[in-house]
């Protein structure tokens, strides 16, 4: 049984995990938009969904400034650099 403590470190490690996984995998993607050659397998690996969230103004009174926009690019190699990076953390831990 995990101590009570654990929880959070767990919480942490996993988002730690997740964060090494998309940066992974973003470089993945990145290496096969540059290097492989134009075709169906290029178009199927690179091509992503990119969800994001718009320009957000902020009025207060005395200052206002904006936020954003924050925009996230999810395609299939961020997802196996997600799964190398869940592989490698549990054969280390």
């Amino acid at each position: 049984m995990p101590s009570p403590g654990s929880s959070r470190h767990r919480l942490g490690h996993n988002l730690g995990i997740l964060a090494a996984g998309f940066v992974a995998g973003g470089l993945l993607n990145a290496a096969a938009r540059q290097w492989l050659p134009s075709g169906a397998v290029k178009e199927f690996l690179t091509t992503g969904v990119t969800p994001s969230l718009g320009h957000i103004d902020l009025d207060l009174v005395i200052f206002k400034f904006g936020i954003g926009p924050f925009a996230m690019d999810v395609s299939l190699l961020s997802a196996v650099g997600v799964l190398i990076a869940y592989l490698i953390a549990r054969s280390l831990f």
